[in-house]
């Protein structure tokens, strides 16, 4: 008879250091798939970058294209940032990945928009006012993304539920930011190109943070059921 536990896939522990180890580890598993989606995902992020190169211009033809970059980071990249998150969670939870994917957020356009700019707004008013409650609210919501694209939830529900789940997590999250600055710093200085992997990796582990918190809250869920 085959033991039905070795045919679970592996769900790592919530800790920093399993975070970052089982992110590098799918990372260089999915390699390929998750380097084209960053380049994808770098590439679509070029009509942003120009536009706040002539932050500093104000002439018409430069406002015109600072306002359209505006809108297009409002309304249309958010669902590619979330559709890598997703590609990425499917990476970390060993499932088939279909590059495709990364655009399926225009299926639930309204949801990802709205839950971007809830989310972009509560840390913003939080930086405003007082850096900590910024860094507090960014660590709150860092599962915002996933949460949408797993969930299918609304906006306010992913905040509520990024919230609830980021619960007593919230150091090391902070801690997690902290060591992938410094990733991505190594990144830079290792003759720019290796920012790829670098990012890659911090994605990947955030990733993997969130499966195991979600996995976690799973088989509680059940067990709760169950007894």
């Amino acid at each position: 008879m085959i033991n039905q536990d070795l045919q679970k896939p592996y769900v790592p522990d919530s800790s920093i250091n399993t975070s970052f180890s089982f992110g590098w580890r799918q990372m260089w598993k999915y390699f390929l798939y998750l380097f084209l989606v960053s380049i994808i995902i770098t590439v679509l992020h070029v009509p942003i970058s120009v536009a706040d190169s002539f932050k500093d211009d104000i002439t018409p033809g430069i406002v015109v294209l600072q306002v359209l970059a505006f809108f297009y980071w409002i309304l249309l990249f958010p669902i590619f940032s979330y559709g890598v998150d997703w590609i990425y969670l499917k990476a970390i939870r060993d499932q088939e990945i279909d590059i495709k994917e990364m655009f399926i957020g225009f299926n639930n356009y309204v949801n990802i928009i709205l839950a971007h700019l809830l989310a972009t707004a509560i840390i913003g008013i939080g930086f405003v006012f007082l850096i900590i409650p910024g860094i507090i609210f960014a660590c709150r919501l860092v599962f915002v993304p996933f949460i949408v694209m797993d969930r299918n939830l609304d906006a306010v529900k992913a905040v509520e539920k990024s919230w609830q789940m980021t619960a007593g997590h919230g150091w090391k999250i902070f801690g997690m930011g902290v060591l992938s600055f410094f990733i991505i710093i190594l990144g830079l200085i290792l003759l720019i190109v290796g920012v790829f992997p670098a990012a890659m990796w911090v994605t990947s582990a955030f990733a993997s943070l969130y499966h195991s918190i979600d996995h976690q809250e799973k088989v509680e869920l059940e067990n709760g059921n169950g007894s």
